[in-house]
């Protein structure tokens, strides 16, 4: 039987969670230092009545929401997500993941960037930054 070189499993409970606030959390699971990727992808939850700070990363970001419902916060308005929907982020763009709806919402994140990519962020409300 053949090996498979350079394959690896990353089993979601072997990387530490991300707290957020309100319960919320998040895990980068494949990364550069990891599995020696050039790309990272991660898996976040977020609890009902919940959002992220504002954000902005130096790259594009791609998600996948698994289940619940809400929406992205821009400088420009609001979009609209729940369960199957591929999201798209470009590069620099100012955003917050709300989670509106009465279950947590749970997305899987990758970025062409080997781990978290580089991001600035705005405070809420004068409050610790969240990613």
């Amino acid at each position: 039987m053949g090996r498979l070189t350079g394959v690896r499993v990353v089993p979601l409970e072997d990387v530490a969670p991300i707290e957020l606030p309100g319960g919320s959390w998040s895990r980068v699971l494949l990364t550069g230092e990891r599995v020696a990727s050039a790309s990272s992808l991660g898996y976040s939850s977020f609890a009902p009545g919940t959002s992220t700070a504002m954000l902005s990363h130096a790259t594009e970001e791609l998600a996948y929401v698994l289940t619940g419902h809400g929406e992205l916060r821009l400088d420009d308005g609001t979009v609209a997500y729940g369960p199957g929907a591929g999201l798209y982020i470009p590069a620099d763009v100012w955003h917050a993941v709300a989670n509106t709806g009465d279950e947590p919402v749970t997305m899987v994140f990758a970025f062409p960037y080997p781990d978290y990519p580089p991001t600035e962020r705005r405070p809420v409300d004068g409050s610790e930054p969240g990613r």
